[in-house]
């Protein structure tokens, strides 16, 4: 009887014991996530600067906007809608060249920095894995800075509508229609498209980290020498362009793949381009791309284990 109740009475500690295990891990994962954001406060910091030059650059050349929006009444209702989506495709555009400039330089600095300044002494002591530091890094591009994008776009085209409603309703002018400006749509093609762009690009997230943990100094040289020195030796060698073109492929192929169709002139995110999630979820470059970046996190997580500091 003592063996049963004591086997009975095991159970829960056991649950309870790995219950516990797993808390650590999760919660090592979310600090070291919160850990990237205090150090490279540039992660929201730069978007938030360009979308505040934005809307200074917007509110001055506010004075032109009744005579532009007379002249746009003119047209016909497609070019209408062209000309005063233009300010919002503007801001979208500068803020997610904003953040591809910032995930850049952080993954190419994410685990050299360590190195360099040392630090990486500091965190090994601490009881927190290679896989969950590198994943925390990884995290930042992945899913990081698309919600920032989203959040500070988003906001931003508000703050543009609200003043050239504010403009134009001085002006006896009337503010532009749902029709004219489908913002709710534009907002969900963005999301779909950030959410399509960081599938694609997670091999080219993959590979800074890995030249970060791997590179003495000249991270940036690094990251480009090895496929530039390809296109051009392809070149030289074969007078093709196979592999320029696979790697403009790989940087902007979502495009082709998530959208139906694609009209040269548009932007990469346009709510009058259908989408097309059924063709880019069935695309072999997109779990090819995926197959290739956790080879090269796993690559990354090896040699954080074993690289010593700079």
């Amino acid at each position: 009887m003592i063996r049963e109740a004591d086997a009975v009475t095991d159970r829960p500690v056991d649950v309870q014991a790995a219950a516990s295990e797993s808390r650590p891990s999760t919660w090592a994962y979310l600090w070291s996530v919160r850990r990237e954001l205090w150090e490279n406060r540039s992660i929201y910091l730069a978007p938030l600067a360009t979308a505040g030059i934005l809307l200074v650059g917007f509110c001055v050349g506010a004075a032109r906007l009744p005579v532009g929006r007379r002249a746009t009444l003119l047209l016909d209702p497609a070019l209408q809608r062209a000309r005063i989506e233009r300010p919002y495709d503007f801001a979208l555009g500068m803020i997610m060249l904003t953040t591809m400039l910032v995930w850049l330089f952080y993954c190419l600095d994410a685990l050299y920095g360590e190195r360099r300044d040392r630090s990486i002494l500091f965190w090994k002591s601490l009881p927190v894995s290679d896989l969950t530091a590198v994943l925390s890094k990884a995290t930042i591009p992945l899913a990081i800075l698309p919600a920032v994008t989203f959040a500070v776009t988003g906001v931003t085209q508000v703050l543009i509508l609200l003043t050239s409603t504010l403009v134009l309703r001085m002006n006896g002018l009337p503010a532009a229609t749902e029709h004219q400006l489908p913002l709710i749509q534009l907002w969900g093609a963005m999301l779909y498209g950030l959410m399509a762009m960081t599938l694609w690009n997670a091999p080219i997230y993959g590979w800074l980290l890995l030249v970060s943990a791997w590179a003495r100094r000249a991270t940036l040289l690094w990251a480009l020498v090895p496929p530039l020195s390809l296109v051009a030796l392809e070149k030289i060698a074969f007078q093709t362009n196979y592999i320029f073109s696979f790697l403009r492929w790989r940087g902007v192929g979502w495009t082709m793949e998530a959208f139906a169709s694609k009209p040269r002139g548009t932007l990469m995110i346009d709510p009058m381009n259908p989408i097309a999630p059924a063709k880019y979820l069935s695309s072999p470059g997109l779990w090819i791309g995926l197959l290739v970046a956790a080879a090269f996190l796993a690559a990354t997580v090896r040699l954080r284990r074993h690289r010593a500091p700079l």
